[in-house]
Formats: C-alpha cells, structure tokens, sequence
C-alpha cells in the first residue's frame, strides 16, 4: 500500500523502556521536538518494547514523565508495538509470499566461527548466508520442531543503497558487504528492530526521523525494506552526532549516572538541564537555563556542532550548582 504523497509532516519520539532516558536520549529528543514545533510537524509518541527479555518495568512511564519534566509533549500516542504484532505479520507474509526471506538457524556462535574474525562489543558481524539454501524449501513443508526456532532473514541483495542525510549527507551503503542478510524476525517469533521500524513509520505516517547517529548504518537497511514491501516513499532522515563519554564512547552507565530521574531527584531544574543540552547544539557562548519552548525558538539546525559533543566534569558541576 503505496503512501499518500500529501502526508501531513510527522515525526515521532520513540524511547524504547529497556533503560532510563538519559542526557543523551534527552538532547536527541529535545532537538526533535523542537525541530517539529518550528516545522509545524506533528509529532507521535512510540513505545518500542519488542525487546522483550531488556524490557524494563515501568521504564515507558518513567520516560514520558521525564520527557514531560523537560517540556516535551506529544500530539498522538503512547502507541505500544506489542499491543498490536498483526501489522508486522502481514509484512512478513508479504515478503514471504514473495521469496525475499529464509529461515535460519545460526546463533551468534555460529556466525563468528564462520568468519573466524574478532569483535567488540559495538561491532555488527556480517552474517555470511549459511542459511540462505532455506529460502529453497519446498512450500508446504512442516514447521521446525519445538526448541528448533528459525529467525527469519531478509535476502539482501548485492548493490549499493543510496541516500541522502539531512545531515551527514550524501551515504552510498552495501548492506550485503555491510550485514548481508538481516534478521527480520527473531527465533521467538517476533518482528525484528529494522523490520518493526519501518512498519510502524509507514502505518504511522512518519515523514522525518530524527535520530541518533549511531543508526545512520541501519537506514539503508529500511529503506531496502521500504522498497521490497512497496511501501511508496520513505521518510527523510536526520541523524545527529551523539554525546559521547570521556573515553569516547556513547554515553552509558559507565560514564556515572546521567539518568535524567536522578538529577529530578536531586532537585536540578528542567531549565538548568535544557541549558546544558542547548550548549551542546551550539546555542549561546556559555551555559544558560531556559525552558524548552525557549530551545525551540532559539535553536537552528545549522548551528548544531556536525561533530560528538563529550560530556565532561564540568557540565555535571554546572547541572550540580542549581
């Protein structure tokens, strides 16, 4: 079902409740509102819980309270993936029904001592098609047996996925040199996080996605699945440098606690933390408090540092003298 060219502009926050929402999460989150409510655009509000063993109890509450805490609101939702799987089944059975995936599987194990190549924590291993022979099945042959799950895969062909960041810009991506063939659906039998994403936007009526840096690899990978599930135009997408630690690495516990509920509960202002996100996106010479209506009078894509921003010492002194 091709979309609609005369989409009204919409984006969407989705926190995913398998953690707290950090400073980081916080400043993405903040430009994208702010972006919408200068653009015009609606904005829906995404729950993304198909994670289902790092889900957190009562993690999705506790973001929306502090995305509320900051200023930010929302013009439609919570929506919640798991309320509703039959939209990605559908989507599954469609490229089923069109031969452009296969079950599989392998474990994680399995892919390494295929490749027999090192990793670390943050590197994506390149699954290298054992299970591809899968998608020759003949039809009608009977389910895996219990405790034999197959993930499903997506038959990523071998060409490069062009497109163009709003704001790391142009992007050539061989997503079969890069990933090859990607998990669509996991061996519980739920949709995966690419194909999820692109269903959701899609049914949701998403035209901009701002987002973090780190998933600038998996867009061509949704725009592949825009294309094979003839889901029409797809939407634009902005993806800004993250926050980073002092050791250089995306912020995270080990960084200490940046959860935007401690710093609620020691009794910093929304205003103050605003303040230190809109130093990060190049608004003022030096820190400053302001609302978030502020930020999204104030703030300009263009000013926003095309590189990492690190959080240091002295913003947790300064997010401390309040």
């Amino acid at each position: 079902m091709p979309q609609s060219q005369n989409r009204p502009p919409t984006t969407r926050l989705a926190p995913s409740p398998t953690g707290a929402l950090h400073l980081g999460n916080a400043r993405t989150f903040l430009v994208n509102w702010a972006m919408a409510r200068r653009k015009g655009w609606r904005i829906v509000l995404r729950i993304e819980d198909l994670d289902g063993p790092r889900v957190k109890s009562g993690a999705d509450l506790q973001a929306m309270d502090d995305l509320r805490w900051l200023g930010l609101n929302w013009d439609a939702g919570p929506h919640y993936q798991r309320q509703d799987l039959s939209p990605y089944a559908a989507a599954l059975e469609k490229l089923r029904a069109a031969g452009l995936i296969y079950g599989c599987r392998c474990s994680r194990r399995d892919i390494e001592q295929a490749q027999s190549a090192p990793h670390t924590e943050d590197h994506e291993l390149r699954y290298p098609g054992t299970c591809r022979h899968s998608a020759e099945k003949p039809t009608g042959e009977a389910p895996s047996p219990a405790g034999d799950a197959e993930a499903q895969r997506l038959i990523v062909p071998e060409r490069i996925i062009r497109f163009t960041d709003q704001i790391a810009g142009e992007q050539a991506v061989d997503v079969q040199g890069q990933v090859g063939d990607f998990i669509v659906a996991t061996k519980a039998g739920l949709p995966a996080y690419q194909l999820a994403v692109v269903v959701d936007d899609h049914r949701q009526g998403v035209t901009d996605v701002v987002r973090g840096d780190d998933l600038l690899a998996s867009t061509a990978r949704q725009l592949l699945l825009y294309e094979m599930l003839g889901l029409g135009t797809p939407p634009r997408y902005w993806h800004l440098p993250l926050v980073l630690g002092a050791d250089g690495h995306r912020l995270a516990k080990r960084h200490g606690d940046t959860r935007i509920a401690q710093y609620r509960q020691r009794g910093v202002s929304p205003q103050r933390v605003i303040g230190l996100l809109a130093g990060w996106c190049g608004l003022g010479d030096g820190r400053q408090a302001m609302t978030a209506q502020a930020f999204a009078q104030a703030f300009e894509m263009e000013r926003l540092p095309r590189g990492p921003v690190t959080f240091q010492e002295a913003d947790e002194r300064w997010l401390s003298q309040s």
